[in-house]
């Protein structure tokens, strides 16, 4: 019976170094990883020092440029990375995105002088990250956020020393903030401007800044190792040297990250949909009824080949965009089609294990239960799964009529 069991995953990776890379991260996630996951998740402790062994094994910040402290590897492996650490248990796997997703903005949009000062503090393990877009009135329609930038101090603008450019002050609250109350710096997106997406800037805020808290986390349904809460900004003050990029490209910003940030999200998706269905394989091929293992039922079986193909195409799919990024094409698209399926599929996946599993599924004596907890999130954060089909419609049939 054991072709019935757990089959490692076919992955076909672009270089020898990208082959250790996933053996390393497979050791570190079940030795270190895997084994506490379940009773850390039920007891809601946030796992720090299993961020802090990532980062001095290298992984928080695989996708970035050498020359700062990252990893130099394709977004290709990274993601495999991520589908690894989020089969062992999702706070890790999506924790290690959101930190990739809070360094993009600097990665890609920093001068050359802000990149040499921060990334390499951010990039080297030492420190995690938080993304702040998301507020408690401006959730999907991001654009109508109203914590707001003002420029205090500087030159001909400022009423400072010319020369001088100052400072910003922020006030605020954002909301739905992943390590919000926990992470050593926030990538924040503020109004600066007038209204709209025209008149947003991003800014890089130190985690211990005079005027920043963090509210009690929320209480989810999964995930709870994992802080979620609002980030409260009383007067913080900023220089204007960490603001990122031009004033007003803000929001701009926002979207590039987030196409990245959805491909991380479709990956730990499929990396939760794969844990679940070995789980539920294990227990198929073990359990007997009717003096024949439950594996051996027609039923069960096409169900089973139905989770696997699932994962298969969510799989392909997040490669695709991700090899189509690494091409330097734009994969807005593809990103958006692959959180939509993925995460979508890791739902059907798990509560599929779950009915594997029959009664069992239903305990929390097996993961099954949390795995179909945790899928749930997936499908809203990153932009709703509603607002991905929002975004693949404009792609493929044009933008809305405006009457």
């Amino acid at each position: 019976m054991s072709q019935h069991g757990p089959q490692p995953v076919v992955r076909h990776l672009p270089t020898e170094e990208a082959r250790d890379l996933l053996a390393l991260t497979r050791d570190l996630a079940q030795r270190e990883i895997a084994p506490a996951a379940a009773a850390e998740e039920d007891a809601g402790h946030f796992p720090r020092e299993t961020f802090v062994l990532i980062g001095e094994t290298g992984l928080l910040g695989l996708p970035y440029a050498e020359e700062h402290g990252g990893g130099g590897q394709p977004y290709e492996v990274y993601l495999q990375v991520l589908e690894e650490l989020a089969a062992a248990r999702l706070t890790i796997g999506l924790g290690v995105s959101v930190h990739t997703l809070a360094c993009h903005a600097l990665a890609h949009f920093g001068a050359k002088e802000q990149r040499a000062e921060h990334l390499p503090a951010m990039l080297g393990g030492s420190l995690l990250g938080a993304y702040c877009l998301s507020e408690p009135a401006a959730g999907s329609d991001a654009a109508s956020l109203r914590t707001r930038a003002v420029r205090t101090g500087g030159g001909a603008d400022g009423g400072g020393a010319d020369g001088d450019a100052g400072n910003w002050t922020i006030d605020g609250t954002k909301a739905w903030i992943t390590h919000g109350g926990v992470a050593d710096f926030y990538t924040v997106l503020a109004r600066s401007g007038g209204d709209g997406a025209r008149g947003i800037s991003a800014y890089l805020v130190p985690g211990d800044a005079p005027g920043l808290s963090a509210a009690a986390p929320e209480r989810k349904m999964g995930m709870k190792g994992s802080p979620t809460a609002q980030v409260h900004f009383d007067g913080v003050t900023v220089p204007d040297s960490r603001r990122i990029g031009e004033e007003g490209q803000g929001f701009a910003i926002a979207l590039a990250a987030l196409d990245a940030g959805r491909l991380g999200i479709a990956a730990c998706a499929v990396g939760l949909a794969q844990a679940a269905l070995d789980a539920g394989l294990a227990y198929v091929k073990e359990r007997r009824q009717f003096a024949r293992p439950l594996a051996d039922f027609q039923g069960l079986r096409f169900m089973i080949a139905d989770m696997a193909t699932k994962i298969e195409a969510g799989r392909a799919l997040y490669l695709a965009a991700a090899r189509t990024r690494d091409a330097g094409l734009d994969f807005s698209r593809q990103a958006a089609m692959a959180k939509l399926f993925c995460t979508d599929a890791a739902m059907q996946v798990t509560t599929d294990a779950v009915q594997l599993l029959g009664g069992y599924g239903y305990t929390a004596d097996f993961p099954v239960e949390r795995y179909m907890r945790e899928a749930k999130v997936l499908q809203i954060v990153e932009g709703t799964n509603q607002i991905q089909r929002m975004v693949i419609a404009r792609h493929v049939a044009g933008p809305e009529s405006r009457s």
